[in-house]
């Protein structure tokens, strides 16, 4: 590099340098202690676009900012054991994703800020007070999953109008997974259609959950968190094994070979919680931030998928899809 480049470097590093970090005490970096129930594979784009924003307002990983990353890897009992870690070692902002992790690390400080970068039901789940005024030191975004999820059962319909029995999916150790759960019951039932439900705790539940299900549904509402996330790929092909059309919250379940998804960008609400861990790390007190909701729900559906299973997608769902995979 230049010498002339390296002075405009520094000089420009100097510039973005955060407020906060500056205030520290010297050779100790503000810290952020990042965990997630899932895998650092599965979560390697998302923890990326919250990186990125991260730098784009002058938080650059081993720089002016550490982060620490802790994966339960699907263990539910890890959750616990991670947040308690973050809080012997002094993090200054905990950030995490779904209402058990968030309700772990909630539990485990009363202090340290806690941002979440999507949960279903915030409010429901006792993760705020309120979402105008959060209150306490949590804060973050929903992904309002369990609303959207009437909205997916008529994605379903309109894909097979001939959809009498439904079957759904659902991680019975996640909150926000059994809550979307009962949302997509009582709509289904609403409407008059045959219900039947599937429970998993961990990854070695799902195949003989599949098992259950075979020949017993028209079509799969599988329930998003992140033991799902990171087996989705499993899912996908153990749903085109026993022809089940299935529809999930994200375009990442589509991207691996799911059929359809219906729900927010989830990578992006990822990078939105950037600039929460600014302002926190800045001197704003999380209670004080308000809790976002998305704005915009992506329909994703996969071509490939729908002719491997047999079904012709209507030209008016193509239509409205906001990325179709071929």
């Amino acid at each position: 590099m230049k010498r002339r480049e390296f002075i405009t470097l520094v000089g420009g590093a100097a510039v973005a340098w955060p407020l906060a970090a500056r205030a520290q005490q010297p050779g100790r970096l503000p810290t952020i202690g990042f965990f997630s129930a899932g895998s650092a594979a599965a979560m390697r784009d998302w923890v990326g676009a919250l990186v990125q924003r991260l730098r784009e307002l002058g938080w650059i990983e081993g720089r002016t900012v550490a982060i620490e990353y802790r994966w339960a890897e699907g263990l539910d009992e890890r959750l616990a054991e991670i947040a308690a870690e973050f809080v012997r070692l002094k993090v200054d902002v905990i950030v995490t994703h779904s209402a058990g992790p968030v309700l772990a690390a909630k539990q485990a400080t009363g202090t340290i800020p806690i941002v979440f970068a999507l949960a279903a039901d915030p409010l429901g789940n006792g993760l705020v007070a309120s979402l105008a005024r959060p209150g306490g030191n949590v804060t973050g975004q929903s992904s309002q999953s369990n609303e959207s999820s009437g909205k997916r059962l008529e994605l379903l319909r309109e894909l097979i109008p001939g959809l009498r029995r439904l079957a759904i999916l659902a991680n019975a150790n996640a909150p926000s997974a059994v809550a979307e759960m009962v949302d997509a019951q009582a709509t289904a039932r609403a409407l008059g259609l045959e219900v039947v439900t599937s429970e998993i705790r961990r990854s070695e539940d799902i195949v003989p959950a599949f098992e259950t299900l075979r020949g017993r549904a028209d079509a799969l509402i599988v329930c998003a968190e992140p033991l799902v996330f990171t087996n989705r790929v499993r899912i996908n092909i153990l749903a085109a094994a026993a022809r089940l059309p299935a529809i999930y919250l994200a375009r990442e379940y589509v991207q691996a070979g799911g059929l359809m998804s219906y729900g927010p960008n989830l990578a992006d609400q990822f990078r939105r919680a950037g600039d929460y861990v600014d302002k926190i790390l800045r001197g704003t007190k999380p209670g004080d931030i308000p809790v976002e909701q998305p704005s915009k729900f992506d329909l994703i559906i996969n071509l490939t998928t729908a002719k491997a299973l047999g079904l012709d997608v209507p030209p008016t769902l193509l239509a409205r899809a906001d990325e179709v995979i071929e």
